[in-house]
C-alpha cells in the first residue's frame, strides 16, 4: 500500500504541536503500547525512551523503512499489518491523526477496543470540522472531518469514553483561513508550519484549557476499557 506521505515531513518539524499532544496524553501512555499508522514516527518520538514494550503498525513500504532506519537501534516493533490481523493485545493504542484515514472508522475503534487490555486505554486525535475540508485533507486521503458527536454517539461496548475535547482554536482560525485566501493549495509550506507551530501553539496551549477546550480545529477522545 502506497501513501502520498510528503505533509508527513512537512508536520515532523511540528515539535511544539506534538509536545502538547503529548502533555494531553501522557498519563493514558502505559508499557505494552500500539501506535496504529505511525507515519515517519514523528509522535513516537516523544515516548520511545519512556518504555520497553512499543509496536508501531504502518502500511505504506516507504513509511515502514524510514521507521526502521529511524529506530534501528531500538527494541520498538514495527509491523506491516491491519488492527484486525495482530495476534496479542496492548494497554494502550494510539491513533494520532490516523482514524480519518479509514474509512470504515467505527469498525477500526471497535477493533481496537477488542485488542485492549483491561483497564487500557485508547488515544484517537482526529481533524476536526468538515467546513474545513480542503483540497490538502482530500490529497492525504481523508475521508472526513470530525464532530465531537460522532463520539458521543459510539456503542461502546466495555467500555467509556474519559476525556472528549477540541484543541488549537487558534489553529481553527489559521486553517480556516488559509482554506479562504489559498484555495488552490495542495500542501501548506513549510513557513506556514513553523509559524503556527513555534509562534501560535504555545498560545493555542493556554487559551485551549481557559475556553475549557470547547472549540478548536482537532479533537481529542480517549476511551477506557473496563
Amino acid at each position: 500500500m502506497d501513501y502520498p506521505g510528503k505533509e508527513l515531513e512537512i508536520f515532523d518539524k511540528a515539535v511544539f504541536w506534538r509536545k502538547y499532544i503529548y502533555f494531553l496524553v501522557r498519563k493514558y501512555l502505559k508499557n505494552g503500547l500500539l501506535e496504529v499508522g505511525a507515519g515517519i514516527g514523528s509522535f513516537t518520538k516523544n515516548y520511545k525512551n519512556n518504555f520497553t514494550n512499543i509496536t508501531l503498525t504502518e502500511l505504506d513500504k516507504k513509511n515502514i523503512k524510514k521507521l526502521k532506519k529511524r529506530f534501528k537501534n531500538s527494541k520498538i516493533k514495527i509491523l506491516s499489518k491491519f488492527t484486525s490481523e495482530i495476534g496479542k493485545k496492548f494497554n494502550t493504542i494510539l491513533y494520532m491523526n490516523v482514524l480519518e484515514h479509514i474509512k470504515n472508522d467505527k469498525k477500526e475503534i471497535n477493533i481496537s477496543l477488542s485488542k485492549l487490555n483491561k483497564k487500557g486505554y485508547l488515544v484517537i486525535l482526529v481533524p476536526a470540522h468538515n467546513e474545513l475540508y480542503t483540497k490538502f485533507d482530500k490529497e492525504i486521503g481523508h475521508f472526513r472531518r470530525y464532530k465531537i458527536n460522532f463520539f458521543k454517539k459510539l456503542k461502546l461496548k466495555n467500555s467509556k469514553i474519559i476525556k472528549l475535547q477540541y484543541l488549537d482554536c487558534l489553529g481553527y482560525f489559521l486553517y480556516y483561513l488559509n482554506k479562504m485566501f489559498y484555495k488552490d493549495e495542495v500542501y501548506p509550506s513549510e513557513s506556514k508550519i513553523f509559524i503556527w507551530d513555534k509562534f501560535f501553539t504555545p498560545l493555542t496551549f493556554f487559551l485551549d484549557k481557559f475556553l475549557n477546550y470547547k472549540f478548536g480545529k482537532n479533537i481529542l477522545c480517549i476511551i477506557k476499557k473496563d
